[in-house]
């Protein structure tokens, strides 16, 4: 009898514990390589024609849900994705799922080696891809549990803007000087313009026996390059790969890496001497970094059993960048000239570039509604913005964030161009030239303040 007893005990323990764990998570990943060639490559003034893939292009998918909470978060291997694309796949998922578009972010990892998601020859593949691994990773939900942890590669961060020895500056393509230069000849360099951010962030996911579901890190570096001009998901990709050639044994497994406030943050080694690279070396050494301080960052992690999901997003309002008069009276010259003139006019480099891209900002009041997003992941939250973030507005969340375990993501649910705080604009350079920058020089300031109010909003419940 009291052995029964004892029994039905552990019985009604087990049916307890089973019915006190509500968080579920799933993981997908879909192949999004390109099926029609060649492709333009994206990631400079002038598009490459491709022919074949080194590696895949992917979109990789986490569903987390937690009785009425729920998110889906992907990473797609694209230079940028714009917004009309990504809601596109939204709402294809939401059709499929019942799930809301508002409970969904997709960010662009910038490989800048692959195709433009609106290419005519290649959006039907990306939305198809896309929508697909949405949809499974959330048809996969199963009882899970979650984990933060954090390590470092410092050594592979570094600020691309520069401040100049006196008179080594060049004219920029308006025909003015700026006071730093992004990428600039390494003999006339004093010191960067900013920061960096060494931060291996790190959500693992497992289920209920410990087994791995998947890995979403991020990492605050622009993409690595150097892909001999062939279609490849860069560093970001071979991250991927790695981690999942650790995990292989783990039915379904999925590692994403997503781009961080990298937008003034590269791979080149300024001040020190690098060996040269084979094409696609410098990427499997850097993913392979980041791969090792995953595992660090995971090894002794505690795991939440039950962590709290919820989503938050804004409509936020910004004004365009307007072109003066002068500008645009300078481009329209530029543009009328001849090749022939143009050389004449010794004009400076990128020149004839930007005079088109002044004349998409000819028009006063304009205004760009730009998606931003707050998800609350246990302990650990994430906030999302559609530009290229300068390092210093990542650090300036992070350090105001009401959690301590705070992820920046950048290129989130559309590309906007770069977003500098207004003391980068003021020193001027590539990331704040209009054309590159398309948003007013307050508008980093206007964004925090809207982040931090929904980090703030979604402690408190």
């Amino acid at each position: 009898m009291l052995r029964t007893s004892f029994i039905f005990s552990l019985i009604l323990l087990g049916a307890k514990i089973a019915t006190s764990q509500t968080f579920q998570a799933g993981s997908a990943i879909i192949d999004i390589t390109p099926t029609q060639w060649p492709q333009n490559l994206i990631g400079g003034f002038t598009p490459k024609p491709c022919e074949t893939a080194h590696d895949p292009l992917s979109t990789r998918a986490f569903a987390f849900q937690n009785g009425d909470g729920r998110v889906v978060i992907a990473t797609v291997d694209a230079c940028v994705a714009s917004r009309e694309v990504l809601d596109e796949c939204k709402a294809v998922a939401a059709e499929a799922t019942g799930w809301q578009t508002s409970e969904m972010m997709i960010s662009s990892t910038h490989t800048h080696s692959a195709p433009s998601p609106q290419a005519t020859t290649y959006r039907e593949t990306f939305v198809s891809g896309t929508s697909r691994a949405l949809i499974e990773a959330i048809r996969d939900l199963k009882p899970a549990k979650l984990g933060y942890g954090e390590d470092a590669v410092a050594e592979e961060v570094f600020n691309r803007r520069w401040f100049l020895e006196e008179g080594k500056m060049p004219p920029n393509p308006f025909g003015k000087l700026d006071q730093v230069k992004m990428n600039p000849n390494r003999n006339h360099i004093l010191k960067p313009a900013g920061p960096t951010d060494p931060t291996v962030a790190v959500l693992d996911i497992r289920d209920t026996r410990n087994r791995p579901i998947g890995i979403y890190t991020n990492y605050p570096l622009h993409y690595i390059g150097a892909t001999g001009g062939m279609v490849s998901a860069d560093y970001f990709g071979e991250y991927g790969r790695i981690i999942f050639e650790r995990n292989r044994q783990a039915d379904g497994f999925v590692a994403a890496l997503s781009n961080g406030a990298s937008g003034d943050i590269n791979n080149i080694d300024f001040e020190g001497s690098r060996p040269p690279r084979a094409p696609f070396e410098q990427i499997q050494i850097v993913a392979s970094k980041v791969a090792d301080a995953t595992w660090r960052a995971t090894r002794n992690l505690e795991m939440d059993q039950n962590p709290k999901v919820a989503i938050l997003q804004r409509e936020v309002s910004l004004k365009k960048r307007t072109a003066t008069e002068a500008e645009i009276m300078r481009a329209i010259r530029i543009i009328k000239m001849s090749d022939a003139e143009i050389g004449e006019a010794d004009l400076p480099r990128l020149a004839t570039n930007y005079a088109s891209r002044t004349m998409k900002h000819k028009n006063a009041n304009e205004t760009y509604e730009i998606l931003i997003q707050a998800i609350q992941l246990g302990d650990s939250a994430l906030v999302t913005l559609p530009f290229e973030v300068l390092v210093e507005i990542g650090l300036e969340i992070k350090e105001k964030s009401p959690f301590e375990k705070t992820i920046v993501v950048g290129l989130a649910n559309g590309a906007f161009g770069y977003l500098p705080t207004p003391d980068q604009h003021d020193l001027g350079g590539y990331e704040t030239w209009l054309g590159t920058c398309r948003v007013e020089a307050n508008s980093s300031e206007i964004l925090t303040k809207h982040l931090l109010e929904m980090l703030a909003e979604l402690r408190e419940k």
